[in-house]
């Protein structure tokens, strides 16, 4: 509808930044977490639980991490392919470190425990790039 003083395109210009913007804010956001058992310095157990937020999540995006998705939609695939770069990722997020080590009968035994408690990321899949951001 044009305005009384003739800002037909400037109208048209703010409505079409508006829906533009709100399709870049509403990218999917899904609970992630991490756990990485060591025992007695040899990989025991590596888990990556993923699920889609069933309610929006509340914070700021922060530091983003770019992956080439290679044609894959579904964000287990693309973290798959890409699987060293986002452990990289999540450990300069800050893991949570569980350490235990005990002496039976002169027998040294270690555990250690390395967890990214479940966070929320905010995960927006474009043509050739997966951009996925913690929020806090």
């Amino acid at each position: 509808m044009r305005s009384r003083d003739g800002n037909h395109t400037f109208t048209h210009t703010v409505l079409l930044l508006i829906f533009f913007s709100s399709l870049a804010l509403n990218a999917s956001e899904f609970l992630i977490s991490y756990r990485y058992v060591l025992k007695d310095a040899i990989l025991y157990n590596e888990t990556l639980d993923i699920s889609q937020a069933m309610k929006k999540c509340r914070g700021t995006a922060q530091k983003s991490l770019f992956l080439e998705h290679h044609n894959k939609k579904n964000i287990r695939d693309i973290l798959s392919i890409n699987s060293e770069e986002f452990i990289e990722f999540i450990h300069k997020l800050g893991l949570d470190v569980a350490h235990r080590g005990e002496t039976i009968n002169m027998q040294n035994s270690s555990t250690t425990i390395l967890t990214l408690k479940t966070t929320c990321f905010k995960v927006d899949i474009n043509e050739n790039f997966a951009i996925i951001a913690p929020l806090k």
